[in-house]
């Protein structure tokens, strides 16, 4: 019995590395040939898996995708009671610039009204609005504070210093707003399993990623109808012939009810847009592929 377990778990150890690399090639050959850095990581949320390529530890612009990150913090001042998610913020009209993506400024243009934090949060995640990303940066006295929170709760690879403003100012202040895809993942994973804010705050949130209407071409695009994805986008558009960030990344539910985390950062690419987005999407379906695929023999690598 004990030389069989043996045999077992040598089995399993050599099969594993030979899945991973299957998963590796199939990735590979949706970037080959592409002028682009093209970081994956994908990570188990309630199931013993991780895997990334080798641009996955590379610190890339996260554009939007900061806006997580910002929420956390917001949400955290909400633990604390130091702010209420049906509190009214009041939003001057000089609040919402012109030439930036605002949902908030299309639906009042003449600013000068209340909206509850609450709606603001999911103005920011979830339509990824600019101006209200910089109203809640502005609650919080500024990126030093969404820093100081990140590195409380021992987020690595991390830095943001500009807010969408400053970042709209020039390619420059793209790129020092920076993470890891794998980084990223670490903290979805912390996200969901309740370690960075209370239950409520982490259902709130996790509800407004839900409904994110942003990327519908990108990590949904090819997954089942219906999949939940609680995904943050992040775009910087085009910068001359180069695009500097197009991202996604989130935690998706598989049918059996686990997760997983995903994110998937084009950066520094000289494709078109909808090549760029077309590599998210087709990674995205062979994560989706890979993590679906039945398993032979004694274990399963879901369990």
């Amino acid at each position: 019995m004990k030389n069989r377990l043996l045999f077992l778990f040598t089995l399993m150890f050599a099969i594993l590395p030979a899945q991973k690399s299957a998963l590796k090639k199939t990735i590979n050959h949706i970037t080959e040939g592409k002028n682009a850095t093209v970081a994956v990581s994908v990570k188990g949320i309630d199931f013993p898996f991780e895997w990334h390529n080798a641009d996955g530890e590379k610190k890339l612009p996260m554009l939007s995708v900061f806006k997580f990150h910002i929420a956390l913090t917001i949400l955290n001042e909400v633990d604390q009671g130091k702010l209420k998610l049906d509190q009214r913020i009041f939003i001057k009209k000089s609040d919402l610039l012109e030439n930036t993506w605002s949902p908030i400024r299309e639906k009042y243009p003449d600013g000068n009204m209340e909206l509850p934090l609450s709606e603001i949060i999911r103005y920011t995640v979830a339509l990824s609005d600019n101006n209200g990303c910089d109203i809640l940066l502005r609650l919080l006295g500024g990126t030093e504070k969404v820093q100081q929170f990140m590195d409380e709760k021992g987020v690595k690879n991390f830095q943001i210093r500009y807010n969408e403003e400053w970042m709209h100012k020039g390619k420059e202040y793209l790129y020092p707003n920076y993470t890891t895809t794998r980084s990223l993942n670490h903290l979805y994973k912390d996200f969901y399993h309740q370690k960075i804010l209370s239950p409520a705050s982490t259902k709130f949130l996790m509800n407004v990623m839900l409904n994110t209407t942003t990327g519908g071409n990108k990590l949904k695009e090819q997954l089942p109808a219906g999949t939940p994805i609680a995904h943050k986008t992040g775009s910087s558009g085009k910068e001359g012939p180069l695009t500097i960030a197009e991202n996604d990344s989130g935690i998706i539910t598989l049918p059996d009810g686990q997760h997983y985390a995903i994110s998937v950062f084009v950066s520094d690419s000289s494709e078109t847009d909808a090549v760029n987005n077309k590599m998210i999407s087709d990674i995205s379906k062979a994560v989706w592929d890979y993590l679906n695929a039945p398993r032979q023999g004694f274990f399963f690598h879901r369990k």
